[in-house]
């Protein structure tokens, strides 16, 4: 049961040394120098917990806990160091803060092999963490099977990420990886291309959306790159088997739609579709 050693004094100083750490942490580049995650908040590390992911290390203000906070922290399995009100809330991410905050080493993800109808998303480039934590989300609800995530956009497993996701992201396979490689592991999966994008001959629910799937998703203001979009086959996968669209009201200042809900309408079509595939 995690407690505050009661022989070592809450750190109050705001120049400790560890103080300053955890805020490097919250920089990318200082947790892959560690090879580290930040989780914060009671709901992430009940999450984390669930999936086995195990701090390293626990800091706690018992005077900012919510009940859920207080909850989780007589079960985390460490010692934790208590961090007075400000000093917490130097390190915390948020503006209002429960009082929880892990260390823990990055968490290393097998691709999976696919069973089924599944469907993997493929984010490529996306840069705001609260996009990609919310399609982690929505990825987890929709019952998707795995995420995999190109090139250098934002860190998957980053705090910003870990808080939109609400933990999902430890509830699902989440792989960063280049494009070559989710290439090669979609092929080998035999999975079938779905790419998002506005110009797409199909409306998402008029396309055929069982089977196998890898649904692509690009940058808002760039889309998909154009070799994810153009037809073409190698080992058995077409970088765009299907291309699909969402409509728009003709006349509308919406140009577009945010990238997260475009994933969450596209996702949830893939789930019905299955649903009534098989029936039920």
């Amino acid at each position: 049961m995690t407690r505050a050693d009661p022989s070592t004094p809450p750190i109050t100083s705001l120049q400790n040394p560890q103080l300053k750490r955890l805020v490097r942490l919250h920089a990318r580049r200082g947790r892959e120098q560690e090879g580290v995650i930040l989780i914060e908040g009671a709901r992430e590390l009940s999450r984390a917990l669930g999936a086995g992911v195990m701090p390293t290390e626990i800091f706690s203000c018992p005077e900012l806990h919510s009940p859920e906070a207080a909850g989780i922290a007589a079960l985390l399995p460490l010692t934790a160091t208590e961090l007075s009100r400000p000093a917490f809330e130097k390190v915390s991410g948020r503006e209002n803060p429960d009082g929880l905050l892990a260390v823990a080493d990055r968490p290393v993800v097998a691709l999976p092999n696919l069973a089924g109808d599944a469907v993997v998303v493929v984010l490529d480039g996306l840069e705001k963490p609260g996009n990609v934590g919310a399609i982690l989300r929505t990825a987890d609800a929709s019952g998707a099977a795995a995420v995999l995530v190109l090139g250098r956009g934002a860190d998957p497993y980053g705090p910003n990420v870990i808080r939109a996701s609400q933990g999902s992201v430890f509830a699902l396979p989440v792989v960063a990886l280049d494009e070559d490689e989710a290439y090669g592991y979609l092929a080998a999966q035999g999975c079938v291309t779905v790419a998002c994008t506005p110009d797409a001959p199909h409306v998402y629910w008029d396309a055929p959306l069982t089977g196998r799937l890898a649904l692509l998703l690009g940058t808002e203001h760039g889309g998909l790159p154009a070799h994810w979009r153009q037809a073409g086959n190698g080992g058995g996968l077409s970088r765009a088997g299907l291309s699909v669209r969402i409509p728009m009201t003709v006349g509308s200042a919406a140009d577009s739609l945010n990238v997260a809900t475009a994933a969450a309408l596209v996702l949830f079509e893939c789930a019905r579709q299955r649903r009534d595939g098989a029936g039920r």
